[in-house]
């Protein structure tokens, strides 16, 4: 079970640092809301189909990105209550000590319990 959970958060790590990479490439628009009522037409250096491919691009690997990191979670969730599942101890043998600290099966600690 590690295994797998070492695996995603290494492929995680790695669609992360291309996201990263992919949205600093990225022309910036310019305009801010301008831009999305037709103003703030730009040049590109590799024609004015670059912005599309890129973007188609972006939300591709965001789709990945977000697959991922919902997996991850239902993963490492599920390994974590495997790992530290509670200790159960029998607190109501013994004791009956009026109130005061130490002593008592209560105060012993699950390790030394046997396993059943």
């Amino acid at each position: 079970m590690s295994f797998l959970l070492y695996l995603f958060f290494v492929l995680f790590i790695l669609i992360c640092v291309f996201l990263i990479l992919l949205v600093l490439i990225q022309k910036g628009r310019g305009g801010g809301l301008a831009s999305a009522f037709g103003g703030g037409g730009g040049n590109t250096a590799f024609g004015s189909k670059t912005g599309d491919v890129l973007t188609w691009a972006t939300s591709i690997v965001f789709g990945v990105f977000l697959l991922l990191a919902i997996g991850l979670n239902l993963i490492a969730n599920n390994y974590n209550t495997r790992v530290t599942a509670p200790v159960v101890t029998n607190t109501s043998a013994g004791g009956g000590g009026g109130g005061t600290t130490g002593g008592g099966a209560a105060n012993t600690p699950a390790a030394s319990q046997p396993a059943p």
